[in-house]
C-alpha cells in the first residue's frame, strides 16, 4: 500500500473493500464542513449504498473461514501491530478528524487516539484468553460451552468520537474472530477512510476489517442486511430504536446500542468541594459538551449552594476564555460539530430564556461571528419539567437545582428515560454505596463522573441502552456460546 499519505490536503475519498479502496456504486455524496468557519471542506465524500454494502458483506463472508481459523497469537499481533500504527499516524488521524469535528488535538484529539490504541491492544490480549467452560461428567456427559464468533457484524460508530469508537467496536470484534465493517458518521468520516493502509500493513487478510462511509440510509442497509449477524450502534435514542427495530424485522441479528444520557451529579455538604467542582465543570464543557455521559445535571445540596455555584459560575467564565480555533495549541473547547448541532443547542438556550424555564447564570451566547462556537452555559433554579432539565442537549449546557434530603435528591436524578452515567460526591462512604446503588444507571462515579474504564462494562439502562461494551462483556455481545455435550457412557 505504502506510505501513510492523507492530510487535510489529501483525503480519502473511496470505501475500503476487501483491503482495496474503490469508488462506491452510488451516485450521492455527502459534504462536509469546516465547524471552525462553516467554510466546505469536501462534497464529494462516498455514501455506500446497497451494491456497496452487499460487495462488503461478501468479502467478509469469503474472508470468515480463513479468519475464524486463524491463531490467536497472529489475531494478537495484528491487533497490536494496528494500535502502534494508529498511534504512528496519530496527528495525521488527529487532523482528518479535527477539520470536521473541531476538537482540539490537546484536549481531546490525543485523548481518543490513544484510547482508540489502548483499546485495541486490551482486547488483543484476549484472543488466547477467552475461556469457555466445562461442567462434570456425574451424568454420563461432559459439557463443553465453546464461544463463538457471531460472522460478519458491523459498527456504526458516532462523530463525537471517530477514531475512540474504533477500538470499542473494532477491537472485540477482531479479536473474537468475527470479520468487521465500520460505518462512521457522515459527519467525521476521513480517519477512519484513512485506516485502509494501516489495516494492511498490520497484516488484516482482505474481507476481514472493511469500512463504508455513508449516511442514515448506510447504517439502514448493514442493519437490515440478512447476513450480517451483529450491529453494534453508538448514538441518539431514536436512532437506536430504529436499528433494534430493523434488525428484528430483518434476521433478528444481535444488537448492542450505546445511547443518550442526562447525566446527574449529586454534591452533598460534605463533598471535597474542590474535587466536586472540578469534575463537575470537566463533565460538562469537555469536547464542548458533545459526550454521551456530560454531568449535565448537577444537584447540590442546600449547605454547600452558595460557596459551590459561586466557584462553578467563575470556572465556568474562565473556561469560556478558553474557547477559540481547534487548530491552535492554546485551545481547550472547539466549536460544535456543526450548523444543524449549533442550532439544536442555541434551540434549546432560546426556548428556555423565552419560558423562564431557569435562571441563566452564565453563557448561553454565541463566541465570535463565523463557525459554531457558543459560550459554556449553566441555568439554575430550573423546572424539573423543562425540556433543559429532561432532554439530552449535546452541548455544553448545565442545570443546577438544590436538594435538601437522599430522597428528593434520588427521585429527581432516576425521573428520567436516560441511564447512563451517574455521580455522588461526599465524603461518607457509606452514603456514597447507599446513593450508587440506589441510582437508576449503568455506570456510577464515586467522587468523580463522566468517564469509562475499558476493563470495565460501558453502557446504560433503561433507554440509554442495550448491551454492554468494553471489558468481557464485549466479547461476549461479539460471540455466542455453543453448548457441546459428549457421551461418556457409550460403548
Amino acid at each position: 500500500m505504502g506510505a501513510f499519505a492523507f492530510s487535510k490536503d489529501n483525503l480519502p475519498k473511496q470505501l475500503v473493500i476487501n483491503n482495496e479502496y474503490v469508488d462506491s456504486s452510488n451516485s450521492r455524496k455527502l459534504s462536509v464542513y469546516n465547524p471552525k468557519n462553516g467554510e466546505l471542506i469536501a462534497d464529494d465524500v462516498p455514501l455506500a449504498g446497497e451494491q456497496d454494502v452487499d460487495e462488503a458483506v461478501a468479502a467478509a463472508e469469503k474472508a470468515l473461514p480463513v479468519w475464524k481459523a486463524t491463531l490467536p497469537s497472529k489475531r494478537r499481533d495484528m491487533l497490536n501491530k494496528l494500535a502502534d500504527l494508529i498511534e504512528e499516524h496519530g496527528k495525521e488521524l488527529g487532523e482528518l478528524t479535527r477539520i470536521t469535528l473541531g476538537a482540539p488535538w490537546g484536549s481531546f484529539g490525543s485523548f481518543e487516539l490513544t484510547m482508540c490504541a489502548e483499546t485495541l491492544r486490551y482486547n488483543a490480549g484476549w484472543t488466547d484468553k477467552f475461556a469457555g467452560e466445562a461442567y462434570p461428567q456425574e451424568d454420563g456427559f461432559i459439557k463443553i460451552v465453546r464461544n463463538e464468533p457471531l460472522g460478519v457484524v458491523a459498527g456504526i460508530i458516532p462523530w463525537n468520537g471517530p477514531i475512540g469508537n474504533v477500538g470499542l467496536k473494532a477491537g472485540p470484534a477482531l479479536a473474537t474472530g468475527n470479520c468487521f465493517i465500520l460505518k462512521p458518521s457522515e459527519k467525521t468520516p476521513f480517519a477512519a477512510l484513512a485506516l485502509l493502509p494501516l489495516i494492511k500493513d498490520a497484516g488484516f487478510p482482505p474481507g476481514v476489517f472493511q469500512i463504508l462511509s455513508g449516511d442514515g440510509s448506510t447504517g439502514a442497509l448493514l442493519a437490515s442486511h440478512m447476513r450480517v449477524r451483529k450491529v453494534s450502534f453508538t448514538g441518539s435514542i431514536p436512532t437506536g430504536k430504529k436499528i433494534q427495530e430493523m434488525a428484528a424485522k430483518s434476521n433478528l441479528k444481535r444488537v448492542t446500542l450505546e445511547l443518550g444520557g442526562k447525566s446527574p451529579a449529586v454534591v452533598f455538604d460534605d463533598c471535597n468541594l474542590e474535587n466536586a467542582l472540578t469534575w463537575t465543570v470537566n463533565a460538562i464543557t469537555g469536547h464542548s459538551g458533545q459526550v454521551c455521559f456530560a454531568a449535565s445535571r448537577v444537584y447540590v445540596q442546600e449547605g454547600i449552594y452558595g460557596k459551590f455555584i459561586e466557584k462553578y459560575k467563575a470556572m465556568f467564565i474562565e473556561r469560556t476564555k478558553a474557547v477559540g480555533d481547534p487548530d491552535a495549541e492554546s485551545t481547550i473547547l472547539g466549536p460544535l460539530v456543526d450548523e444543524a448541532q449549533f442550532g439544536r443547542v442555541t434551540g434549546f438556550i432560546d426556548r428556555a430564556k423565552e419560558q423562564h424555564a431557569g435562571t441563566l447564570l452564565t453563557g448561553g451566547s454565541r463566541v465570535g461571528d463565523k463557525g459554531y462556537f457558543i459560550e459554556p452555559t449553566v441555568f439554575t433554579d430550573v423546572k424539573p419539567d423543562s425540556e433543559i432539565h429532561t432532554q439530552e442537549i449535546f452541548g455544553p449546557v448545565s442545570v443546577v437545582r438544590t436538594f435538601k434530603t437522599e430522597e428528593e435528591v434520588m427521585k429527581m436524578s432516576n425521573e428520567t428515560e436516560f441511564g447512563l452515567m451517574a455521580g455522588v460526591f461526599t465524603q461518607d462512604i457509606n452514603k456514597a454505596m447507599r446513593i450508587a446503588s440506589d441510582f437508576d444507571s449503568g455506570m456510577v462515579g464515586i467522587n468523580c463522573i463522566s468517564l469509562m474504564m475499558m476493563q470495565a462494562p460501558f453502557g446504560g439502562s433503561k433507554q440509554s441502552g442495550v448491551g454492554r461494551e468494553s471489558g468481557i462483556y464485549a466479547l461476549r455481545a461479539f460471540t455466542d456460546p455453543k453448548t457441546i455435550m459428549i457421551n461418556m457412557t457409550y460403548k
